[in-house]
């Protein structure tokens, strides 16, 4: 990968300053994601996104300043126009010319974590993983604790104990799960962050424990999320997470981003945000070229009125915070709305199923980390104050769930509640969603946020031994959500996947294995989408995803200039092989992957 590189980004364009980019090929995502009124959930005549199969393409287009002015063919009089006031031009020598992409999920705080934690991604069992751990060890001998990120379950046979770790190094290990939901910890990360045998087990979680209730090494859900999480960012100085935050911001912009929405915001990582665009500020920078749009992860707490007053503070924080930083008074960092974590993973066997594990026929996910009757009013609480929800649903159960809470929401809101309808609602994941539930999420107008990189058939190998071969045929059921009429929103899930888009657009469109690609197998190809559809979903559906649609994620007269040249062949066989040539945010280039060495991304 290329070492991001800014060209201009400081430089601000002089006074109606037009320029005209020509020979490309600049997608029209307003036709293959065009704006039809749908009813959706409970507010008829609401307007969302619905894609169209074909993708169209114009050869010219115009910026003025920070917006789009023009996108059109070469001989409109406006092109004329342009250059006789004067306007500058490039040619883009026949490369395509998307709109700036916008991560629809992922983890901004944890991205720049863990760019600098040890990747154990290629490691194919224990002893890679020891292998890999003991070399980076050694290179680093003053670094304090060794954090790695990058484990599957099915590397150690679903194993995780403090003592296969033991003998490496005497300093704390903390290996991340690839899905981020668990943390396989030596004894002396145990010891550092304080969990030994009294204590307590945190709601909505688990501490892996032997028969004498000492821990063993693993911290899931939201242990990992109130334990960990927390642990690895209060240890960070303050200049290393902003530290951490550039780093992350600079490599999403070198992969073409414009826009990201994280979805585990909390006040660590809201800190050092906000003291970053201080900083930049202080010395006369602009913000990263990179909107953020924040989701405030609320966290469980339990089931009774203490638990339930906690949650709703939780939100009344959100709240507080969007009153404050919004897309009026913030555009560039903001709070949209909340996030729940409903379940866990499939690999771990904590993703909410409606019929038990094949593999583990005494469990179907445990108990839901949010009981209905706790999100329900969690979920009003929300509405009532406007903001977006975003719920995390992996497992059948846990998407039944969550459809069923947001709908019920909407209807109470229809019959004269307390409360408006929720506002573009979502749903995370959707990995194992019932052909109902699909139905479902177009006729209620729920965004399908998804993130191919964990449909990749590599990924997916343990898969038919977790849940056998007919529910299999349900997994990430792409294709039919688009096909009901859901909105599409595309997402990294970064950092448990790589940000870049390519090998996510792959596994979309041929539902073949990206980090992997000499692996034959092909998983339900009848959910694969068309490329149009994919680049539309990864710009104008994510943008309209966190409310971004009036700003950015077209090619369209009027919205801001952030836009990405690449060198993509228009096939879903090639789109693997696709680069980032340069990347332009509110008119300026921001990327030049010349200027980087020559190297795109």
């Amino acid at each position: 990968m290329a070492s991001p590189a800014a060209t201009d980004s400081n430089s601000a364009p002089s006074p109606t300053a037009t320029t005209i980019f020509t020979n490309g090929r600049f997608f029209i995502s307003a036709d293959s994601f065009k704006r039809t009124t749908t009813a959706t959930t409970g507010s008829p005549g609401s307007v969302h996104p619905e894609p169209a199969p074909q993708a169209s393409f114009a050869d010219c287009m115009i910026t003025t300043d920070s917006k789009i002015a023009f996108v059109g063919p070469t001989d409109h009089p406006a092109v004329a126009g342009a250059l006789a006031a004067g306007a500058s031009t490039v040619d883009l020598g026949g490369r395509i010319v998307l709109p700036g992409f916008v991560d629809g999920h992922m983890h901004l705080m944890l991205m720049g974590q863990f760019l600098k934690a040890v990747d154990l991604g290629k490691c194919k069992n224990l002893d890679g993983i020891r292998s890999t751990i003991r070399t980076w060890a050694a290179a680093h001998p003053a670094a304090e604790r060794i954090v790695c990120r990058g484990w599957m379950h099915s590397m150690t046979d679903g194993a995780a104990l403090a003592s296969m770790l033991e003998d490496l190094d005497a300093r704390p290990i903390y290996v991340s799960a690839k899905d981020l939901h668990s943390t396989w910890c030596s004894w002396a990360a145990l010891a550092e962050l304080g969990v030994d045998a009294a204590t307590p087990e945190v709601p909505g979680g688990s501490i892996a424990r032997d028969a004498g209730g000492n821990p063993t090494g693993l911290l899931s859900e939201a242990a990992n999320i109130n334990l960990v999480w927390p642990h690895l960012a209060r240890i960070a100085t303050l200049d290393e997470r902003i530290e951490r935050l550039e780093a992350a911001f600079a490599e999403y912009t070198a992969s073409g981003y414009t826009g990201l929405v994280d979805m585990a915001m909390d006040e660590t990582a809201w800190e050092a945000v906000q003291a970053l665009l201080k900083r930049r500020a202080a010395r006369g920078d602009p913000p990263p070229p990179c909107r953020l749009a924040a989701h405030w992860l609320v966290a469980p707490k339990g089931t009774d009125a203490a638990a339930e007053a906690a949650h709703f503070a939780q939100v009344d924080r959100a709240a507080a915070l969007r009153d404050q930083f919004n897309l009026t008074t913030s555009p560039a960092c903001r709070i949209a709305g909340i996030k729940l974590i409903c379940d866990g993973v499939i690999d771990a066997c904590t993703a909410a199923l409606s019929e038990p594990y094949t593999s583990a026929p005494h469990t179907s996910g445990g108990d839901p980390l949010w009981p209905r009757a706790a999100l329900l009013p969690v979920v009003r609480r929300a509405a009532q104050h406007g903001l977006q929800i975003a719920l995390h649903a992996i497992g059948d159960a846990a998407i039944t769930t969550a459809i069923d809470v947001l709908e019920e929401t909407a209807a109470a809101a229809s019959a004269g509640g307390t409360h408006a309808p929720p506002h573009r609602p979502r749903i995370e994941h959707l990995e194992l969603a019932s052909a109902r539930d699909a139905a479902r999420l177009g006729a209620l107008g729920i965004t399908a946020s998804i993130q191919p990189a964990h449909a990749d058939p590599w990924v997916l190998r343990a898969w038919p031994a977790l849940l056998g071969a007919s529910r299999c045929g349900r997994a990430f059921a792409y294709g039919e959500f688009h096909a009901c009429g859901a909105p599409l929103a595309l997402g990294s899930d970064a950092p448990t996947a790589p940000h870049g888009v390519w090998g996510a657009w792959h596994t979309a469109v041929t539902r073949a294995s990206a980090r992997e690609p000499a692996y034959a197998v092909r998983v339900n190809e009848r959910f694969r989408l068309d490329v149009a559809t994919v680049a539309a979903a990864q710009t104008a559906g994510a943008a309209y995803s966190c409310c971004l649609d009036g700003v950015a994620g077209r090619l369209e007269r009027g919205l801001s200039a952030d836009f990405v040249v690449v060198d993509l062949e228009w096939a879903a066989d090639s789109v693997a092989r696709g680069r980032v040539l340069e990347t332009w945010f509110e008119g300026r280039k921001v990327f030049d992957a010349a200027a980087a060495g020559g190297q795109p991304v």
